[in-house]
């Protein structure tokens, strides 16, 4: 199970086209997760891939898959689960002549390893890189002794040569001596060759580290980017820095071997190697925030991992400018800063500073504000919170060790610019659906108009997650409720995951018979379940997102004061009471308590509100009110709490939305709907 976990932190953030190579039609990630236990206890590092003699082995694993799953669904009291299993194992029997490479995707082996620590492989990659540069050096100084030697034994043979005639017996030393000579040519010759090869190889290998290196720096933007929908992100750009400055001296030290023998063509790849790597170290650290009202205050920090080899002297400043999307996407040409003004920013220059206790080098933008902006002309129905905007940060450093400045620039992560707070929720819906669904080498800022549902409901799960800062999930009840929600289709056994969401109706189109979106609906859950319901939640108390015909199906067989608590599907940011009550004709109701909202339980905690309803005494399944919630009880007495509620809002809490739904004998229709709560408001004498 916890190779699943390890797994599920991770597909999340996968493309639509890796899950589907994964997590095949043939075998979905459902089963993947139901049987996570069994999975990981097999021996999977046995299976030969392609191996005849393995076909018995793979149908006889398949045949318990099978068997598994159809336990698995007799035993599941859930209907939706139950289907789902049924409808799992009877895919199995059908791929019983699979073979021993089908089988191994189901193993978790295949499907992510543990990925090489980035400083190890980057020290391995600048050792041999080290290595190569001492045997170049090497290969010059034996190039120089080489030569000091021929011209000492030329100015020898030269002397002996004028003294030949006078003594015969000279000869023979000279004869020596010009083949001493020759050889010397020869091999001086031979190793200014291998020297050469030498420096081409280093060039070749400093080119592929510096390739994996910026891609590494680009992983990382990712991983930033990502993380504002709750992945999990390493900031810590030390590593990186060491990389950078680490290849950095080595292109220096190989440009000096190329400078004493020039060749041209590694000449040419050496300087553009350089140009790429002063580019790619300048990046955001800090990112703006990127919904930005105009007006306010925001900070950023932008850092350059080169800083301790930038140039003394006059310091290096760095200006911030706002581009369009359009802007954006004619970046590509290095050093092109864009002409057209398309917003006003205040304190948008900062001066690059090292700091010798971090070791690193950052231009800190403190009290940047956008004082106005200029909007493009929008399409159709697009809305101002749909136009992304970014932060283009530029500036002309020098180098030690290079001759010429060299123009850089980085830009920031999309950002929304609003001009009032009203327009907070829809901003952050388009920064949602563009970290999410965006490629990572995209053209700023393309997104995709539609994604599958199984993406969009990892997404709303770590952002819940992440902005509640739990560690309970979303379960398969909660997910597949959101899905009945946002698709409309409140069919219980559906299977959604392969269904494609619009951007539309996540955040364009209100929902049927509501006035708010779905997003505006969901982001108003989370709000209230991180200010107040994040130990609820986190304790299991809340079942959370659950559709009313899913309600009475498990509440219908419950004895009368059963409940749970679910968040409301009629307003933005409520939690309700839904419970088993006698009807008047002998049978059994679901009420539904009008939910309570944040400006409700700040009155009073949803732990007291619990404790002063009688009607309810077990939270579903059957656990004792008073068991599961007595931690939450305060002090306050309820006479008490009920005046402050009448000196607030009184009317509010006494309203009525009398809808209730009664099963006499299973026979009679839903009705579904909520109950006000009453309290008493006097205090007796």
């Amino acid at each position: 199970m916890a190779q699943w976990k390890q797994v599920q932190m991770q597909v999340q953030f996968l493309s639509t086209k890796t899950l589907n190579e994964l997590y095949p039609q043939t075998f979905p990630m459902d089963v993947r997760c139901y049987l996570a236990n069994w999975i990981e206890e097999q021996s999977w590092e046995d299976i030969v891939m392609d191996s005849p003699e393995q076909e018995a082995r793979a149908v006889g694993l398949l045949e318990q898959i099978t068997s598994l799953l159809q336990d698995l669904a007799q035993r599941n009291p859930n209907v939706v689960e139950k289907l789902r299993l049924q409808q799992f194992s009877r895919n199995m029997v059908g791929l019983r002549s699979c073979n021993a490479r089908l089988l191994f995707q189901v193993s978790p082996v295949s499907h992510f390893s543990p990925s090489p620590a980035q400083p190890s492989e980057s020290n391995r990659d600048v050792d041999v890189l080290v290595l190569k540069v001492l045997e170049i050096q090497s290969c010059r100084q034996k190039i120089h002794q080489l030569q000091e030697e021929l011209n000492w034994e030329r100015q020898n043979f030269e002397s002996l040569q004028g003294d030949n005639g006078l003594d015969p017996n000279l000869s023979e030393q000279v004869v020596k001596l010009q083949s001493h000579i020759q050889q010397l040519e020869f091999n001086g010759k031979a190793i200014a060759k291998t020297r050469v090869q030498l420096l081409q190889d280093a060039v070749c290998c400093l080119e592929q580290c510096q390739s994996r290196l910026v891609q590494r720096i680009q992983a990382w933007r990712r991983e930033q980017h990502l993380a504002t929908i709750g992945a999990p992100f390493d900031d810590n750009l030390g590593p990186l820095q060491t990389w950078c400055e680490q290849l950095f001296g080595v292109n220096l030290k190989l440009k000096q071997e190329v400078l004493i023998e020039p060749i041209a063509e590694l000449q040419e790849k050496l300087g553009l190697l350089l140009q790429t790597l002063v580019q790619s170290s300048l990046t955001v650290d800090k990112q703006p925030p990127q919904v930005i009202k105009t007006q306010s205050k925001f900070s950023t920090t932008v850092r350059y991992l080169l800083g301790e080899k930038v140039a003394p002297g006059k310091p290096v400043l760095l200006k911030a400018q706002i581009v369009t999307e359009a802007q954006a996407r004619n970046l590509g040409q290095l050093g092109t800063i864009p002409s057209e003004n398309v917003g006003e920013l205040i304190n948008n220059t900062a001066i690059l500073e090292h700091n010798a206790s971090t070791k690193s080098t950052c231009a800190t933008f403190r009290n940047m504000s956008i004082k106005k902006i200029k909007r493009a002309d929008r399409k159709g129905s697009e809305s101002v919170t749909e136009e992304k905007f970014a932060l283009l940060f530029s500036t002309e450093i020098n180098i030690t060790g290079c001759d010429t400045p060299f123009r850089i620039q980085m830009i920031s992560l999309p950002v929304v610019v609003i001009v009032h707070g009203s327009q907070d929720n829809n901003a952050l819906a388009t920064i949602i659906w563009d970290c999410a669904f965006s490629e990572p080498d995209r053209v700023p800022f393309v997104v995709p108009e539609r994604v599958p549902w199984k993406q969009m409901c990892m997404t709303l799960d770590s952002k819940f997650t992440s902005e509640v800062q739990t560690q309970r999930h979303l379960d398969r009840f909660n997910q597949h409720f959101l899905a009945q929600k946002i698709f409309d289709k409140p069919d219980i056994s559906g299977d959604y995951s392969n269904m494609l969401v619009s951007w539309a109706q996540f955040n364009k189109e209100v929902l049927p018979g509501r006035p708010f979106t779905f997003w505006q609906w969901f982001d108003g859950v989370m709000e209230l379940t991180k200010k107040h319901l994040k130990s609820y939640w986190s304790d299991g108390l809340i079942f959370g997102f659950i559709g009313k015909q899913h309600l009475h199906l498990i509440l219908q067989d419950r004895p009368n004061g059963t409940f749970l608590l679910r968040f409301s599907d009629s307003e933005i940011g409520g939690i309700t009471i839904a419970y088993v009550a006698p009807s008047e004709n002998g049978g059994r109701k679901i009420q539904n308590i009008q939910p309570f909202t944040k400006r409700d339980l700040e009155i009073r905690c949803l732990g007291d509100r619990i404790r002063d309803i009688e009607l309810i005494t077990h939270v579903y399944p059957d656990f004792p009110k008073n068991d599961a919630f007595k931690k939450y009880y305060t002090g306050m007495s309820k006479q008490i709490s009920a005046n402050i509620v009448c000196a607030r809002k009184f009317e509010h809490l006494l309203t009525q939305i009398s809808m209730s739904s009664v099963y006499p004998d299973d026979s009679q229709p839903l009705n579904h709907g909520y109950i006000g709560v009453t309290m008493q408001t006097k205090v007796a004498g």
